[in-house]
């Protein structure tokens, strides 16, 4: 499953973004460090059901009239402060838990009602944009700092006539959520020396930054869009290159109302219809989050979980069945599974993703649009679905 972890200062509405996308019950509080162990919990990314290409909807509990609501894992880290990579405020023990996350939701106060520490101060008094690299800022002194506890070793290890420094490198690096793929792709990218005694503060720092790019890319929440004052939002769209409009709050609401049967409302969609009886203050709160939704699309919790995912981390959905023609699993299931891959993977990608004893077994695939065998190198697409062929069965 993938991770997609929640990053940014205290009081910046992870917890809020963290229970509205989960609906699980956690600490939401206006002080520094509400959230102390990390919440891991389930959440969803939206995409288009196959079934919607069927005389029927599927029925599977993740699709909802054709939105496919396919599982993630959501990771709530307890806030960052200034200082983090040092350990202030626990700061290593909040980065360490980012190590195996695919991606990272740097969760911003657009309203700038919150100051460096996470601390309340007047809204509008404290400039967002600083939070943007605040966190890469952290994240890269952390790395670098992890490079230099481990260089000495490295250095220890040159003194070997069949040292290798990408090895060395390649080593210690997956040990921070790097494959070997990501390794030998930064050591294009940086200019370096084979000895490791050569290296400099520099060069181990601009070593970390390019790990931190390519291993944990960033999505910014501009978070509570609904009280930020004008400009603030369009600011941080001008400082990051992915920012997503949001108000965390405003899901969390329309989560809530859901449950309680008086509004008609999926995660992501634009709008919402009121269905049930609701008092005239309940009616007040959904029309300022209706207003928001209309200026910026939704209320973008599902937004930045789908960017992260889909656009971000270049994943598509496929389908495995059993019955190409039917769609369905042995039991009868229409389109029971959905698994993200990564764009350009092919059927035996997606066998071994099924279980690596159907990917050993791998023999061939199906297309299940088109009923048509399929070649090993076929590069699979959005909504297909495959019926794997395997000695495995």
């Amino acid at each position: 499953m993938l991770s997609v972890a929640l990053a940014g200062k205290p009081n910046a509405g992870k917890s809020t973004f963290y229970k509205a996308a989960t609906r699980a019950d956690v600490d939401i509080g206006n002080y520094p460090f509400t959230t102390i162990d990390p919440n891991r919990g389930v959440s969803h990314v939206r995409t288009r059901c196959p079934c919607l290409d069927l005389e029927e909807r599927c029925g599977n509990e993740n699709c909802h009239d054709g939105k496919r609501y396919v599982p993630i894992e959501l990771l709530d880290v307890a806030g960052l402060v200034p200082g983090a990579h040092e350990g202030k405020g626990l700061g290593n023990q909040f980065l360490d838990a980012l190590t195996n996350a695919d991606v990272i939701l740097n969760v911003v106060d657009a309203s700038g009602g919150t100051n460096a520490e996470g601390e309340p101060v007047e809204v509008g008094s404290y400039d967002p944009v600083d939070d943007v690299q605040f966190i890469e800022r952290e994240m890269d002194l952390w790395l670098a700092g992890i490079v230099d506890r481990n260089w000495e070793t490295i250095e220890r290890q040159s003194r070997s006539p069949d040292f290798d420094i990408e090895a060395s490198l390649t080593e210690m690096l997956t040990g921070v959520g790097a494959s070997e793929h990501d390794v030998a792709a930064i050591l294009r990218e940086l200019d370096y020396v084979d000895d490791p005694m050569a290296w400099d503060d520099a060069d181990r720092e601009e070593l970390a930054r390019l790990v931190r790019v390519r291993t944990k890319p960033i999505v910014v929440v501009a978070n509570k869009a609904d009280v930020a004052p004008s400009g603030n939002v369009e600011r941080l769209q001008e400082a990051a290159e992915r920012v997503v409009p949001c108000t965390a709050e405003g899901e969390l609401a329309l989560r809530g109302a859901v449950e309680a049967g008086v509004i008609d409302y999926d995660p992501g969609d634009e709008t919402f219809t009121v269905t049930g009886d609701i008092s005239e203050t309940q009616r007040d709160g959904l029309e300022r989050v209706r207003t928001v939704m209309a200026e910026w699309g939704g209320t973008g919790v599902q937004t930045a979980l789908d960017d992260a995912v889909y656009d971000l981390l270049d994943r598509i959905t496929v389908y495995p069945v059993q019955n190409e023609t039917r769609w369905t699993d042995g039991q009868g299931n229409v389109l029971p599974d959905a698994f993200l891959l990564l764009a350009g993977a092919t059927p035996k990608d997606l066998a071994f993703a099924v279980h690596s004893d159907i990917g050993e077994g791998y023999l061939h695939a199906v297309d299940g649009r088109v009923n048509r065998r399929i070649g090993e190198e076929h590069e699979l697409e959005e909504g297909d679905v495959v019926k794997i062929v395997s000695t495995a069965g």
